[in-house]
């Protein structure tokens, strides 16, 4: 009972899928919380933040993005109830901290912590001599990454980035069994950013943005000493484009999209003679292989790898720069986890402070862990203005 329970709880991390008349076939990792977005501001976009403009939570999105940064320095917290209509002591936090380096404005560093507390679950077990369910403790699962990213802008228009990061799963917390362990990894993120020069029209200013993220690319992570029994991290590419529509000195409308794809191999089916499914098995593949093979091995072809494929659209409203009123969409295909969702969200800027928040609404019948949810993060900018407010 006690394996079961513990194994169950890397469901929290994982919402719950829709019945169809097809059969669900969505890709699983270790480190899920990972792919949950830890600000508000993109929460309220649709979950997207690749092709954005800069702002201090860039670290998990695009870390390239910090070059074309408006302030010197700045730091950034948020904080996420998770499945709140359940529960009240699963959350998530983050802190970012990013800077320039340097009087040349093109060298940036940047440090973040992401937390992800599962709450306390209660441990049971059988009791053979009585046939009685006995209390064996509180398991307190918890899961957080560290990361550090290095971005230089290499022309007036384009970045590049790299983060490095630390990431530890401990899913049993408090579960006297020496067949479990917490499980250790590293990753490493690639990332680009691209800003346009201003291009002018009789009836507005603009720029085009765009933005490519691979993240997570790393080793397995290991819970039982066993390669067989490792789990994928999520290891995902994100390309997005983005355009700010600039009316005059007080009004600009910024509008995006994202498309995101799991680089991780889809679980395979076992068929009788009949062609019914027996059972899936996730394959057993390094972590570069597996990114490789994953962009053509869903069962089904073509058609298939294409429901692997989620997408965002987004737009922000700024008056003065001080007031952001923001919406959007996410979709992921039914089979493949359903997350589908509308979102918005709110944002006030005062001098160097500010304030976001955000709201997720469900279009789809599958329940959604940030459903009436809301989320929220500070952040507060210092070392003075850069170049980059110049642009326009």
């Amino acid at each position: 009972m006690k394996k079961i329970t513990s194994s169950l709880l890397m469901l929290l991390s994982v919402a719950a899928f829709a019945q169809t008349t097809e059969e669900p076939n969505p890709i699983l990792t270790g480190a899920p919380f990972l792919r949950i977005s830890p600000d508000a501001r993109a929460g309220s976009l649709g979950d997207q933040g690749v092709a954005t403009s800069a702002d201090n939570f860039s670290q998990y999105w695009n870390a390239a993005k910090y070059a074309f940064s408006k302030d010197y320095s700045g730091v950034a917290f948020t904080y996420t109830p998770y499945m709140s209509s359940l529960t009240s002591d699963v959350f998530l936090l983050n802190a970012t901290y990013f800077t320039f380096l340097g009087t040349d404005e093109r060298s940036t560093l940047a440090a973040s912590i992401y937390y992800f507390n599962m709450g306390e679950i209660e441990l049971n077990s059988l009791n053979a001599a009585t046939g009685q369910i006995q209390q064996d403790g509180l398991a307190k699962p918890n899961e957080f990454s560290i990361d550090l990213s290095y971005g230089l802008r290499l022309s007036d228009n384009y970045s590049m980035a790299v983060t490095g990061r630390f990431i530890r799963s401990d899913l049993f917390n408090g579960l006297n069994d020496a067949t479990v362990q917490p499980a250790n990894t590293f990753a490493v993120d690639i990332a680009g950013f691209y800003q346009s020069e201003t291009m002018s029209t009789n009836s507005f200013d603009g720029k085009l943005r765009g933005g490519f993220q691979l993240s997570n690319i790393g080793p397995k992570l290991d819970y039982s000493n066993s390669d067989d029994n490792s789990s994928y991290l999520p290891t995902t590419l994100r390309l997005g484009l983005g355009y700010d529509f600039k009316f005059d000195d007080y009004n600009k409308v910024a509008v995006s999209t994202e498309f995101a794809k799991l680089l991780v191999p889809t679980p395979q089916f076992e068929l009788d003679e009949e062609g019914n499914i027996l059972y899936k098995y996730i394959p057993n593949k390094g972590p570069i292989d597996g990114i490789f093979s994953s962009f053509g091995d869903a069962p089904g072809g073509g058609k298939e790898e294409l429901k692997e494929i989620t997408f965002a659209v987004g737009a922000e409203y700024s008056y003065n720069e001080a007031l952001f009123i923001r919406a959007g969409y996410f979709h992921e295909n039914q089979l493949k986890g359903d997350r589908q969702h509308m979102t918005l969200g709110a944002g006030l800027k005062y001098n160097s402070f500010g304030i976001d928040f955000s709201y997720l609404i469900p279009t789809s019948k599958t329940n959604n862990a940030l459903e009436n949810t809301l989320r929220f993060g500070v952040s507060w900018n210092f070392g003075g203005e850069t170049q980059n407010s110049y642009d326009y």
